[in-house]
Order: C-alpha cells, then sequence, then structure tokens
C-alpha cells in the first residue's frame, strides 16, 4: 500500500508553521504574521511546497468567514448601536479622504477614473483579522477605543459591496436593476435580524433541544447557523462574511449555546491559518527584490495616511489624543478586502497588470508591518505626551 505524496507535504508545512509560529512568540508577534511568512516560503515563488494557490486562498475564504464568526459572538448589537457613529460617519470619511488622496495624484500622472477608485478603495480598508488579532493579544478587545475601532472595521466590510458597485459602473458594467434591488431587501433584512436580536436581548434556537446532549451535532448546528447565514447573505449579493458576523450575534443571543465558542475555536484557527498562507503565496519575492524602494517607501507613506486619517477622525468622535493616535496606526495597514478589489479590478480591465502586483505587494507588506507600526506609535505618542506634559484629555 502506498501513502498518499500530499502526506508528508502536509506533515512538513505543519512543522514549518510551528516553528515560525515559535519564532513569532518569541519575538512578541501576532501569529498571523508567522502564517504569512510561511504563505511567502512555502509558495510558488520560493520552495513551492504549495502550488495550488487557488485550492489554498478557497479553504482561506473560509477563514475569514469563521473569523466573521467570532467576532460576531463577542459584539452584542447593543455595542454596535453604542458606536454607529463612529463607525458610519469614521468610514465615510476614510474613504471619501482616501479617494481624495489618490484623485489628486491620478490628476497629476494621468490616471483614470476607475484606477482611482480601485486604489483609493484598497488604501480606505483596514484588517479585520489583524486587528481583531492585536486587540486580543493586548487585552483591548473590549475597551472603548477597541469597540470604537471594531465598529469602523464592521462598516468597513459592509462598505465592500457600494465598492464594488462603482467599480462597476466606473469600467462601464452597470449591474441590472435585479441585482441592486436584492442587495436593497438584503440590506433590510440584516438590519432587521440586527434590531430584533436587540430587543428580544436572549433568543431560543428551537432546533437545538432535538439535538440532546450530542457535542458532534451540536458543532454541526453551530457551523450551520455560521454558513447557512453566511450563504443567505451570499444568495442577495452581500458579504458572506457580514452574514457569518449575523451568525455570530445569532449564537451569542441563544441561551443554549454558550459551549460553542470553545468548541469551535480549533476550526477558526485551522482556517484562518489558510486565509493567511494564502495572502503569503500571493506575494511575488521577485516583483518585491526587483522595487523594494518604491514599495518601502509607499508602504510608509500609506500607513502615515491612513494613521492621520483615522487618529483625526477618532479624535473627532470624541477619543483622547493618545487613544486616537494608537486607534489610527491600528487600523493603518491595507485590508484583506483589498485583495478581492484588485482581483475585480485586474479582471474589470481598471488596473494594469503592474499595479496589481504592486497593489499586492503594499497590502502584504503593510499587514506584515502592521503590529510594529501599531506598537511602535503607540509607543512614541505616549513619549511625547508625557515629555510635553501634556494630560490625557
Amino acid at each position: 500500500m502506498h501513502s498518499d505524496p500530499l502526506l508528508p507535504a502536509l506533515a512538513a508545512i505543519g512543522a514549518v508553521v510551528i516553528l515560525v509560529g515559535l519564532l513569532m512568540r518569541k519575538l512578541g508577534q501576532p501569529s498571523i504574521i508567522g502564517y504569512m511568512l510561511c504563505g511567502i516560503l512555502l509558495g510558488p515563488h520560493v520552495l513551492a511546497w504549495l502550488p495550488d494557490e487557488a485550492s489554498v486562498s478557497r479553504v482561506g475564504q473560509f477563514g475569514v468567514v469563521l473569523l466573521l464568526f467570532f467576532v460576531g459572538m463577542e459584539m452584542s448589537p447593543q455595542k454596535i448601536v453604542a458606536v454607529w457613529r463612529t463607525a458610519v460617519l469614521g468610514t465615510l470619511l476614510q474613504v471619501a479622504i482616501s479617494i481624495g488622496c489618490v484623485l489628486a495624484l491620478g490628476v497629476f500622472l494621468d490616471w483614470r477614473l476607475p484606477r482611482i477608485l480601485v486604489l483609493g478603495f484598497v488604501i480606505s480598508l483596514s484588517s479585520t483579522a489583524v486587528v481583531i488579532r492585536l486587540l486580543k493579544v493586548r487585552g483591548e478587545f473590549d475597551s472603548p477605543l477597541g469597540n470604537q475601532v471594531m465598529g469602523i472595521l464592521l462598516a468597513q466590510d459592509i462598505a465592500i459591496i457600494p465598492m464594488l458597485l462603482a467599480i462597476s459602473f466606473a469600467v462601464g458594467e452597470h449591474p441590472s436593476v435585479s441585482t441592486i434591488a436584492l442587495q436593497a431587501v438584503g440590506g433590510l433584512l440584516c438590519l432587521a435580524l440586527v434590531v430584533w436580536i436587540a430587543r428580544k436581548g436572549q433568543i431560543r434556537l428551537g432546533f437545538y433541544r432535538y439535538l440532546g446532549d450530542e457535542p458532534d451535532l451540536q458543532v454541526f448546528g453551530g457551523l450551520i447557523l455560521c454558513f447557512g447565514i453566511a450563504a443567505v447573505t451570499g444568495f442577495f449579493e452581500l458579504s458572506t462574511a457580514l452574514g457569518a458576523f449575523l451568525g455570530g450575534m445569532v449564537i451569542s443571543a441563544a441561551r443554549e449555546t454558550g459551549w460553542i465558542h470553545e468548541t469551535l475555536e480549533p476550526f477558526r484557527a485551522v482556517f484562518v491559518a489558510a486565509f493567511f498562507l494564502s495572502i503569503g503565496m500571493l506575494l511575488d519575492l521577485g516583483f518585491l527584490t526587483e522595487r523594494w524602494v518604491l514599495i518601502g517607501v509607499l508602504t510608509v507613506l500609506m500607513l502615515l495616511l491612513n494613521t492621520t486619517i483615522n487618529a483625526v477622525i477618532l479624535r473627532m468622535m470624541g477619543e483622547p489624543l493618545q487613544e486616537s493616535v494608537y486607534g489610527g496606526a491600528l487600523l493603518a495597514q491595507a485590508g484583506e478586502l483589498g485583495f478581492l478589489l484588485a482581483v475585480v479590478g485586474k479582471e474589470s480591465g481598471a488596473i494594469s497588470e503592474f499595479t496589481y502586483d504592486m497593489t499586492l505587494a503594499l497590502i502584504t507588506v503593510s499587514i506584515l508591518l502592521s503590529p510594529v507600526w501599531a506598537i511602535g506609535t503607540g509607543g512614541v505618542i505616549r513619549m511625547f505626551l508625557r515629555s510635553s506634559g501634556g494630560n490625557r484629555p
């Protein structure tokens, strides 16, 4: 009997992930950074142990869905209502200012409107997965600033829908009236679900009583809610991650499901790791090494711009100066949804192959630098306030 040749490769990949993960812990960095480095190392541009980018990316998409499912379990409707002003206004300002900055550059370089929109949208979106991990590692997830940041991230995830529509209109691909109507109905249903959960406080999931005390059946019940509601939002042409988030809120409000967070944690860990492995695999090291100076300068400029924009927004929303700057730094990196926008932009002809590769490099490098950037910026602002004798308002 011959063993499957994939098994030794999977064992070797697991060993590399563990070694890099231990190194990241030693250096005090989030494990997701290690996953991305593993993706770069194991992907088609270096060792080619993971040559099938499409399969890993597909698994990684489930990682984002499960991640938002867990976030939904920890974000009550009351928290969302409390930060809606920051989330909505902050996201609108972030997108508008980002597009304005890219527009100014685009006019100088004679860029077309579709290219300006794609790049402006990409830099306006932060990484939900990275920021959540940083907040959890530093024990700030349930802090007032953490709630504000999570509200902005959720609003950004929802904003991906009008962004995709805007790109389609810019390149001359007008969505049908039926598609727009379907999205509008789906949005209203999502809002109605949030309001219903908020008013009920606690709900009962009737089908759970038929599962008895069978852990296996209960786990599948949780997965049905996660992927089922995600499939429903996908049907309405909305984000599947948004549906998973709503599924998590349903689980959080249900009386029968207090055990599910711990039970599903291993699933989340594996799928989220696959997602960041897939991101690392996308980075072309040849492209990066040939243009590392340009990519480095553009990444730093993007981090500075996003930190400034988000710090000003949080300050306008009443956050103290120190928390505003730190929150701006947390949100400074480009996000995983930027990969989706880049792919759509490339396939629609809005951006060229070179711009696509450059965008992927900027997103990946900014995510890799985000922990150091956020922690370093927080330390600098604390030192500045201390040396200047400034008090936190």
